[in-house]
């Protein structure tokens, strides 16, 4: 019988994962499937070693780091070719109030489905459901006030996506304000 290759199966369980997997997801899968016990020294070890082996310039992609887990992603330098391929296939966008929506729970979450209505100045309900659709939010338990209203907050999938380890990752608002978004006269 073959020797168990540990950073080899760690290898393949982050090349077959959608989303980003975890050291904790990765011991659990690797003492089900071998008789050794595996610990994080394992799969660390493994880890580093996997990264080395994708840093050469052979490959097109990368081990990285994301939301707390790893996932095999596209070298920086390969983004504009794999983004016309992406934009090609883009069938499923995200509408203009879907990202506003998307955007106020990102950076108020948990929020419930009235605050972002209090915030957008309109009805949420068709872009709240289409983003729970596409995993990009979730539930997140129920608010303590009178009806009990759910509260919605970004899901792992979110983080993913935009490439976020954390939430303070997100573009803070004094970053993306520029003069041309301000109305009115600035007076000191």
């Amino acid at each position: 019988m073959p020797k168990f290759d540990v950073t080899r199966h760690v290898e393949a369980l982050i090349f077959s994962s959608v989303q980003s997997i975890t050291v904790q997801e990765i011991i659990l899968a690797l003492n089900a499937t071998s008789d050794h016990e595996y610990h994080e020294t394992h799969v660390f070890a493994s880890l580093d070693l996997i990264k080395e082996k994708y840093s050469h310039g052979d490959f097109a992609i990368e081990l990285v780091n994301l939301n707390s887990g790893y996932q095999f992603l596209t070298k920086k330098e390969y983004h504009a070719t794999v983004n016309q391929l992406q934009l090609h296939r883009s069938k499923k966008k995200l509408s203009q109030a879907a990202m506003e929506t998307l955007a106020i729970i990102a950076y108020r979450q948990p929020i419930t489905k009235l605050e972002i209505e209090q915030i957008r100045g309109v009805n949420s309900d068709y872009s709240v459901q289409r983003l729970l659709e596409k995993e990009l939010i979730s539930i997140d338990g129920k608010a303590e006030t009178p009806g009990r209203p759910i509260l919605y907050s970004t899901s792992s999938l979110f983080m993913d996506y935009f490439g976020l380890n954390h939430l303070n990752q997100l573009p803070q608002l004094k970053d993306i304000s520029r003069e041309e978004n301000t109305v009115g006269e600035n007076i000191e």
